[in-house]
């Protein structure tokens, strides 16, 4: 049997996978690393780090994960205790930024190809730059949100989804405030993109 179900590890076996990773299981530990290192780069996201410090943040938490294998006391919490060691260490890198450091890198369009005449190459153009722009007004008004919205909806993207335990572990927020803060953030961003009307 497979450790994994589409590539996302099962929560209600991720105790049994430590173990078999305590135990020098290489399948169980792969696994654990495939199926939780999008909950921990959910939790780096959050915290607008550059990719490249972004990168280093989780190979340090995946460094100190193995590090302590052995020595989790719930093993079957490991996604909780991976999510509040990754927002641990953004806030150290945050910590020690001495200027901000631009996050966002535009994007490089795809070349057209050759067999396209020009008629459809005007047409996707058309289309890109109207794609471009609702995704930046989205982002726009994402970015007008308070730091808390940004933090909880950048987690609750991630996929897969982290449970609720593992997203007040990573913020540092009572999980009973977590769908009603959700629901909050969502109607102010709507409320937002609505009233703005299309361009």
């Amino acid at each position: 049997m497979p450790y994994t179900r589409g590539g996302a590890v099962d929560r209600t076996d991720v105790g049994a996978l430590v173990q078999a990773a305590i135990d020098g299981d290489a399948a169980a530990w792969k696994a654990l690393v495939e199926g939780l290192s999008p909950l921990v780069w959910s939790v780096v996201r959050a915290h607008r780090l550059s990719e490249a410090d972004g990168h280093e943040v989780c190979q340090t938490v995946w460094f100190r994960f193995a590090q302590h294998l052995g020595r989790i006391r719930e093993p079957e919490k490991a996604g909780a205790w991976l999510a509040s060691t990754a927002r641990n260490e953004c806030l150290k890198v945050i910590k020690g930024l001495r200027r901000l450091t631009p996050t966002d890198d535009p994007q490089v369009l795809d070349r057209v190809s050759e067999d396209r005449t020009p008629e459809q190459s005007v047409l996707d153009s058309e289309e890109a730059a109207a794609q471009s722009e609702r995704v930046r007004r989205l982002w726009q008004e994402f970015d007008a949100l308070g730091e808390r919205c940004r933090e909880l909806l950048r987690v609750l993207i991630a996929s897969p989804p982290p449970s609720y335990q593992e997203i007040a572990d990573g913020l540092g927020i009572a999980v009973g405030s977590i769908g009603p803060m959700r629901q909050r953030c969502l109607r102010r961003l709507r409320a937002r993109l609505e009233g703005r009307g299309p361009k």
